[in-house]
């Protein structure tokens, strides 16, 4: 291993590290799994690009979500030039029925909490892509403009989204009003559900980490924790005896809303995410 990572950690928390091992992080980062002098354990990651602020924003985002909510976030240690120190979360637990009950209750709270606008008061990140969040008192003008097409015309400006489909999302995005609807108030978002930033053990959630931090329509969040089957039937069903969903959110806004995540996908992974958008379009007549 590095040693100059090694150094850089220590100074930065003041602490040996006194055993390491390596995280898998993705996108190009360097990930370790720290034991420190006095005590605490750490995740880490660092980019081969001191001025990236990609983790800057990570860790904003983890705190930002820790100051707002509930919800059980890593403490960040340490951010800045490219490095990322935060507190380690037990784990170990599968997302058993027990774990996605406590996560119902947990993203209820969080989702019954009233902010002003959808959005946020700055951009942010979902993975390693900028996801804009000029702020807007219309949940639809703002999944329209600020998730589905944003992410659609990115996608195609770097060869990832044919013409044809993007002029298909466009098609989509101009009838949204028809079959969206907009919440009772935006609600703070972690953004990022699935099961790699979930972590549990002893039947619990134990921390979520690596989010996506806006204002929407709880609906979008619940709806991306189905595409890679993140929670099933145990989520659903505790989560609508605290906070029922109105009709037609599994029939019909569930597709559109994973559009934006799959058109990330798209951006990150290639054409393999292709067919699922022009599946749901082909649904609704697009």
């Amino acid at each position: 291993m590095n040693r100059k990572l090694i150094l850089r950690i220590e100074a930065a928390v003041g602490s040996d590290v006194t055993n390491h091992s390596t995280l898998p992080v993705g996108f190009g980062l360097t990930g370790l799994r720290v034991e420190l002098a006095d005590g605490r354990r750490a995740a880490v990651k660092a980019s081969r690009q001191a001025h990236d602020n990609h983790l800057g924003l990570e860790a904003w985002m983890l705190r930002e979500l820790g100051a707002q909510s509930n919800l059980p976030v890593p403490e960040v240690y340490y951010s800045g030039d490219g490095l990322l120190i935060m507190e380690w979360l037990p784990s170990g637990g599968a997302i058993n029925s027990k774990v996605q009950q406590h996560a119902a209750e947990l993203l209820v709270d969080l989702h019954n909490r009233p902010f002003a606008q959808f959005g946020y008061s700055r951009d942010t990140l979902i993975g390693p892509l900028h996801q804009p969040n000029t702020q807007n008192d219309s949940w639809v003008a703002f999944f329209r403009q600020h998730r589905l097409l944003y992410m659609a015309h990115e996608a195609a400006k770097e060869n990832r989204l044919p013409e044809k489909l993007l002029g298909r999302l466009q098609n989509l995005a101009d009838d949204l009003e028809n079959h969206l609807i907009e919440p009772a108030h935006p609600s703070l978002l972690h953004g990022d559900l699935w099961g790699g930033n979930i972590i549990a053990r002893n039947n619990r959630i134990s921390g979520f980490i690596d989010p996506a931090l806006y204002c929407g329509h709880p609906e979008i969040e619940l709806a991306f924790t189905t595409m890679f089957s993140t929670f099933g039937q145990s989520f659903f069903d505790a989560y609508q005896t605290l906070a029922p969903l109105e009709p037609g959110f599994f029939e019909h806004r569930l597709k559109i809303y994973n559009l934006y995540p799959t058109l990330v996908h798209v951006r990150l992974f290639g054409n393999s995410y292709l067919s699922p958008i022009d599946r749901t379009l082909r649904e609704f007549g697009f």
